[in-house]
């Protein structure tokens, strides 16, 4: 199986920026599609950004134009650039996985479509 591990979280001010990142190991593993989702206390995970295997990206109508999604695929290292940041957007970030194994597609931003998830990081905007 994949291990995901996201860093680069902590506190920014409001309008500034953080880069996020995903590193993947394990033996054997592939992706179809990759993501970044956040999740706010006592809510659902939200999805972000997508990256498909071929390229093709989704965000969410929030994020758009302001964050960007992409990867390093000779370090498997999965990056979210995050710019003019909101006070709203405090919350701990996922990165995620899906690849054959997974049972269920819901669509790119829906959670249910992702089979390997990372601990989380968090970011904190401060107003």
């Amino acid at each position: 199986q994949v291990q995901l591990a996201e860093s680069g979280g902590g506190s920014v001010q409001v309008g500034g920026s953080l880069r996020l990142s995903c590193a993947a190991s394990g033996p054997g593993y592939s992706s179809y599609c990759q993501a970044w989702f956040r999740q706010r206390p006592g809510q659902e995970r939200e999805g972000i950004a997508t990256l498909a295997s071929g390229g093709a990206t989704t965000y969410a109508d929030s994020v758009k134009g302001r964050f960007s999604i992409s990867r390093d695929r000779r370090e498997d290292t999965l990056y979210l650039q995050m710019n003019s940041l909101k006070p709203e957007e405090t919350a701990m970030y996922y990165c995620a996985w899906r690849d054959v194994g997974a049972a269920i597609w819901a669509g790119y931003l829906a959670a249910q479509s992702y089979n390997y998830w990372g601990q989380g990081t968090q970011v904190t905007v401060s107003s």
